[in-house]
């Protein structure tokens, strides 16, 4: 990719109108920042600063250039051919590069675009242009702007999906939960109902009354790779947070095999993009492995609710009662049928015994059974 990052470096300068020497005198006041941004820096890369200044400058302007040309931020200037910044490289290779620029040992410190962006404009401090252009690349925005400049465009893109306020739990616990949350299947059979949440956010996860509520998710092939990434840095970075990893930890438990994944499918819940509900299965299993659930977490707490519920026999009782009669229309009608017998034989069975004790109670005499006539008198012969 160097020889196209090195044309978009071209078309970046021309546009701006400014020598490149601004962008360089610019970035060398934040270069150690920069530096301290990737852990295990080769002393090379530190000795060697204007080498490091030359790759952020041009990483940075590609960067720039393939978030607006791919959101329509403003009018380019390639060739209509332009394998890379053309109409068809943006339908074509781009989506690979986005999906590249969301690789953890790819990441740019958003810095570098907010000092290329303050020289070309003369203003300073565009943190808001700088995260809706990361966030519009990702997909509609939806959510307010964020309040300072973003990490990197990982960082963004897991706050894009983890919007709303955080739901810590009522009562924490020490340890989390030690049983293992049933499946889908086994919770429908429970008694537990499935249904979408209102918001797209992985923080939207809650229990009530026998409802749990999951947000959308689209699983294509770029989510395995997607949520690798995300639970890499969280990993790695101290404070940054464990909601995205213990959104797939919680996912996994509740998804063991084609059956789980097809009825959450029916609810709406997942959007099945690979084809094969026993390949989405498989991809939760695999994304959990050596993965624990943060006790601090408001899913621990949704956890041990579900956890609760499963556990009173009523919940159980009347859930299998609602799959037994209440499965079809036809069972629905046959229950209904029988009932109105039962109802009916205990109306009449109620009202002639009524009948003789009002009777009784009225002096009469209760009704004889009917008497027989004699056979007629034959003569013998």
């Amino acid at each position: 990719m160097e020889e196209h990052k090195h044309r978009a470096l071209l078309h970046f300068l021309k546009r701006s109108v400014k020598p490149l020497d601004d962008f360089v005198t610019e970035m060398e006041e934040v270069v150690e920042q920069l530096q301290d941004a990737y852990q295990n820096l080769d002393e090379d890369w530190r000795r060697e600063r204007q080498k490091f200044l030359q790759l952020m400058i041009v990483d940075g302007c590609f960067m720039l250039e393939i978030m607006r040309v791919s959101t329509g931020h403003s009018k380019h200037d390639y060739t209509f051919n332009d394998p890379i910044f053309s109409s068809h490289g943006v339908l074509y290779t781009v989506p690979y590069i986005r999906r590249d620029m969301l690789m953890i040992e790819n990441q740019l410190p958003l810095l570098v675009l907010e000092k290329l962006v303050a020289v070309e404009t003369g203003r300073s401090r565009n943190y808001d242009e700088i995260n809706k252009l990361v966030l519009k690349f990702y997909g509609p925005i939806t959510r307010p702007p964020l309040a300072g400049l973003g990490l990197h465009p990982l960082d963004l893109f897991r706050r894009r999906l983890l919007h709303g306020p955080t739901h810590r739990s009522p009562t924490r616990s020490e340890t989390g939960s030690s049983e293992i949350i049933r499946s889908a299947v086994e919770l429908y059979e429970a008694g537990i109902r499935f249904k979408k949440s209102k918001t797209s956010s992985l923080r939207d996860i809650k229990f009530s009354h026998g409802v749990l509520s999951l947000p959308v998710i689209i699983v294509d092939d770029t989510t395995e790779i997607t949520f690798l990434n995300l639970m890499a840095f969280e990993r790695l970075h101290v404070g940054a947070g464990n909601e995205v990893t213990s959104y797939v930890f919680f996912m996994d438990n509740i998804i063991d095999s084609a059956k789980d994944v097809s009825l959450l499918n029916s609810k709406g819940i997942i959007q099945n993009a690979i084809g094969s509900d026993k390949a989405v299965a498989k991809l939760f299993n695999s994304l959990s492995k050596d993965v624990v659930l943060d006790p601090e977490s408001s899913l621990d707490y949704v956890h041990r609710k579900v956890n609760e519920y499963c556990r009173k026999r009523w919940n159980m009782w009347r859930a299998n009662l609602i799959h037994t009669y209440f499965r079809s229309p036809w069972a629905v009608l046959s229950l209904a049928a029988a009932i109105f017998l039962l109802l009916n034989t205990v109306a009449q069975t109620l009202y002639t015994v009524l009948s003789y004790y009002q009777q009784s109670e009225s002096g009469g005499s209760p009704p004889s059974p009917p008497q027989l006539a004699p056979p007629p008198f034959r003569s013998p012969h």
